[in-house]
């Protein structure tokens, strides 16, 4: 038998993911502030892409948080 599909903590986990993907994007700006004259342009470019994506990521938890609400 399937278990039952128990969603009354999907508006937590969202939050805890947008909170967590925040946590990594300052992580990286913060890493890409220390290290900028370290780095080549190239891993540069990869982070600020990534954080970029995260961003996106971000809009569309929040979007998702607001059906859950």
């Amino acid at each position: 038998m399937a278990k039952p599909d128990d969603r009354s903590d999907n508006a937590e986990k969202i939050q805890n993911a947008i909170q967590n993907t925040k946590q990594n994007m300052a992580e990286t700006n913060q890493y890409l502030d220390e290290h900028a004259d370290e780095i080549s342009g190239k891993e540069n470019r990869q982070l600020e892409h990534k954080n970029e994506k995260r961003k996106a990521a971000i809009r569309g938890l929040a979007d998702e948080l607001q059906d859950e609400q």
